[in-house]
């Protein structure tokens, strides 16, 4: 009877490993969290906060010194850190797509050159983020580099919405891709 009884419990924590190292995240498209680390071609990416701009509000000019959405569109700031866990040096060679759940598709908007957010990306040494440790964005409340997009006010609507990061580890290389969930 022992015997049945450990065969039994080991075949029930075998179970529970498998169902706990799935791969799915159990959100659609299995996507990760907003706020949670997601590894692509040996570097961390983690969308810290997404939140939309209102340029009236003083903090929000601080992100962002441009035009206001017209009627019928928002400005979306998605606040972004990017690391280099592993040793070496890798470049962030990415491109960032947000898909609503109807298939649409948007990119970020150009950010001025002179903007302290703006996310940039450059060669990381190891344990090197974007944005730099000590910065402004940083150390700022949305602790990330900004990437901005318009959106129509009808897509907010077609939740829930993935930012696709595509990141490629360098010329010729296949790209990687992951998706995360936004909070919007």
């Amino acid at each position: 009877m022992p015997l049945r009884r450990y065969v039994s419990a080991a075949a029930a924590c075998a179970a529970l490993a498998l169902a706990a190292g799935g791969c799915s995240t159990g959100r659609p498209n299995g996507a990760a969290r907003e706020g949670l680390d997601v590894e692509i071609a040996g570097l961390d990416f983690n969308v810290y906060i997404t939140r939309e701009l209102n340029l009236r509000n003083a903090e929000d000019r601080g992100y962002y010194r441009g035009p206001e959405a017209p009627p019928g569109f928002a400005l979306y700031g998605v606040f972004i850190r990017v690391c280099n866990q592993k040793h070496g040096f890798r470049t962030p060679l990415s491109s960032f797509t947000i898909e609503d759940n109807q298939g649409n598709r948007f990119h970020p908007l150009p950010v001025p050159a002179d903007n302290v957010f703006a996310y940039r990306p450059r060669r990381l040494s190891h344990k090197a983020c974007i944005p730099e440790a000590g910065g402004a964005a940083a150390t700022g409340p949305t602790a990330g580099a900004l990437l901005l997009y318009k959106f129509p006010l009808s897509a907010l609507e077609n939740r829930p919405l993935e930012m696709v990061i595509e990141n490629r580890s360098g010329p010729g290389a296949a790209p990687q891709s992951k998706r995360i969930e936004l909070d919007i």
